[in-house]
């Protein structure tokens, strides 16, 4: 199954994908480089910021008053499909899934566009910003403006503002020994989006992972009391288990038979399609990693996620248990059998 998106003006069939060097949460810039950008820097100090900077959590979240906080984040990234409706909707469940994975609900958002005018038609955005609007719609979350400009690569995000109770806030630093981890959605959309950018062939498996909002996932997880969590997205698995588990100074033991994947993703996985930021992924994790599995198998766990699902420490209802937190390994922030 192919699919393109075709130009209102000409007729001309459009595949979005090529327009961008890379899709989706794989065209991050890689974590380590990223956290040797952001060491020791600092802004304004607040004794009423609740989540800043220093463990690379997913949002920044500032006290307001008893009883609640206000989580703010933003999340932009080029096509991760052809259809520009679809990447509306990917895009703006991805931005919203930061909100949802500190244990907030978003109230308002804002759009991000960055848009080449002079190759691609303003009638192809406007149906990245109907995708938009739809998702958020959904989640009960107005867009109220945002900001564009003239951009040789297409981008689209949100910048979205959340309120939480800051004394049930889930973030990255907060994993405990002895519990359990869930994981909300399968893994494996990176390969077969990296398999769509080559070929053409659509996935709707994958498109319908990533479409899918983490609003249930992270209210099941606030009220199962969990306290640690994050949503996987373009460090893959392996990385965001191996941020939450530094900073929360414990080890994750991880069944690697009991993670769930997207059907078609071990078969683009054998025949080739890893994208780069997959294996910067596995590289910068792997100094930590004490492994018992195959190449492949690390491969598929480290796939850089475009809107993945929560990764909660504690269990949550109808999602499967991947594995437990133990006490601090020397050295080791992952354990894979």
């Amino acid at each position: 199954m192919t699919s393109t998106t075709s130009d209102p003006a000409s007729g001309a069939a459009v595949r979005l994908t090529q327009t961008a060097h890379g899709g989706g949460c794989a065209c991050k810039i890689p974590p380590g480089e990223l956290e040797d950008v952001v060491a020791g820097l600092r802004g304004v100090t607040s004794p009423d910021l609740v989540v800043g900077l220093d463990d690379g959590d997913d949002a920044a979240v500032v006290r307001i008053g008893p009883g609640q906080a206000v989580v703010v984040t933003t999340d932009f990234f080029t096509p991760v499909v052809d259809d520009a409706y679809d990447w509306g909707r990917i895009a703006a469940a991805n931005a919203l899934s930061d909100v949802y994975a500190m244990g907030g609900r978003p109230v308002v958002a804002v759009n991000l566009v960055g848009w080449p005018r002079d190759s691609l038609p303003l009638e192809l955005l406007r149906e990245v910003l109907r995708g938009g609007l739809d998702i958020a719609r959904e989640a009960g979350c107005p867009v109220g403006g945002g900001h564009s400009i003239d951009d040789p690569e297409p981008k689209y995000g949100l910048a979205v503002t959340g309120l939480v109770d800051p004394d049930r806030l889930l973030r990255n630093d907060r994993a405990r020994a002895g519990l359990p981890l869930s994981l909300t959605k399968p893994i494996g959309v990176g390969l077969l989006n990296n398999r769509h950018k080559t070929t053409g062939e659509v996935f709707p498996q994958a498109i319908a992972s990533m479409v899918a909002l983490n609003a249930e996932a992270g209210r099941a997880a606030v009220a199962a009391g969990a306290e640690a969590a994050t949503d996987v997205t373009g460090f893959g698995l392996l990385g965001h288990l191996h941020k939450m588990m530094r900073a929360s100074g414990v080890t994750a033991r991880l069944s690697a038979a009991g993670v769930p994947v997207l059907e078609g993703a071990r078969e683009a996985l054998r025949d080739g399609y890893v994208s780069g930021g997959t294996r910067r992924n596995l590289d910068w994790v792997r100094p930590s990693l004490d492994a018992t599995v195959d190449e492949d198998t690390l491969l598929l766990l480290a796939d850089a996620q475009t809107s993945g699902g929560l990764l909660v420490v504690g269990e949550v209802p109808g999602a499967p248990v991947i594995g437990e937190v133990v006490p601090a390994v020397d050295g080791v922030t992952v354990q894979v059998r």
